[in-house]
């Protein structure tokens, strides 16, 4: 079978397909339009996120058997239409479920303790304790909505912090000893930090707004490592300032590029330049489960499964 390889990864992937006897073809500059016009020839990709993969791709692709993505998601893909073509489709969440519950976790306990604002501080000559006085994770409750790979990773994480794990899925049975399975409700009664591990899709698109906020009873702290589109900034803005919402972790943005690899191409939406002036508020670019490990073991995941579905 013959591959090709959209965007450069951890070399082990490359080895390892031509070790089990796959032609693997390089091509990591191309624009869109030209590799349309060979895509033809080949029976997989290997792609992270250069351009979306959608239809009139697909309509090109007469031979393909499998679109691999080294990421968690596929909402690069229109996966329906490929689906309806046959094409198998391979993500790899298993590879950087850990980082991303990492990445979760220090996020939430630097907006308890106030670092970074205290790292300001302290390099500007000010040494203020009272003023940075911070909270305990133990006894709070946490509500994770989504609960597949990095949401059960996070719960994971939680585990040695004596604070109660809550999860909210559209799927039924997804609770485990980490984290008990609860309505939405539930989530709204009970929660002091809530946590978004969603995929993008149609239904999860801009959920956070502000009638979903104001359905929480208390004020709270929230996270998102998943997709940035699933949250309405402005609607966060507001209630980061109506104090709604106590502070935010945020390793995605609504203003985010599709191939996740710049923020925005025109001039700075004005609610986000409001977010970043917010104290209470940290942002990161999209590197949740960007780690050194995970690179290697996001091409591992993805060699095994495509191994496992095409060697001969």
């Amino acid at each position: 079978m013959k591959i090709l390889h959209l965007d450069t990864n951890h070399p082990l992937l490359l080895n390892e397909l031509k070790a089990a006897g796959f032609t693997n073809v390089e091509e990591y500059d191309a624009s869109k339009d030209t590799v349309e016009k060979v895509i033809h020839n080949y029976d997989g990709i290997v792609i992270r996120s250069r351009f979306r993969i959608d239809k009139t791709f697909l309509d090109a692709a007469k031979k393909l058997k499998f679109i691999a993505r080294v990421g968690a998601g596929l909402d690069s893909i229109d996966v329906a239409y490929a689906e309806n073509k046959g094409i198998t489709l391979i993500a790899a969440p298993e590879g950087n479920k850990n980082a991303v519950g990492e990445h979760t976790l220090g996020m939430l306990l630097s907006l308890f303790n106030h670092l970074k604002r205290a790292d300001t501080q302290v390099k500007s000559g000010i040494w203020d304790r009272e003023g940075n006085r911070g909270l305990e994770l133990d006894g709070k409750t946490v509500g994770i909505i989504g609960y597949g790979n990095m949401g059960k990773a996070f719960a994971k994480k939680l585990k040695g912090f004596h604070c109660t794990a809550l999860c909210y899925d559209i799927k039924e049975g997804v609770g485990n000893k980490n984290a008990t399975q609860v309505s939405l409700q539930t989530l709204f009664d009970l929660c002091d930090v809530v946590s978004l591990h969603t995929p993008w899709t149609p239904e999860t698109d801009k959920m956070i707004n502000t009638s979903f906020i104001e359905r929480f009873k208390k004020p709270f702290w929230f996270l998102n490592t998943a997709r940035g589109k699933s949250v309405v900034t402005e609607d966060l803005v507001k209630a980061l300032k109506s104090g709604k919402i106590l502070g935010a972790g945020l390793d995605v943005l609504e203003y985010e590029k599709s191939s996740f690899e710049a923020l925005f191409s025109s001039e700075m939406p004005k609610p986000l330049q409001e977010l970043i002036a917010m104290e209470n508020v940290l942002l990161t670019p999209h590197i949740a489960g960007w780690t050194i490990e995970s690179k290697e073991k996001l091409a591992q995941t993805i060699v095994e499964k495509i191994i496992e579905k095409f060697k001969n």
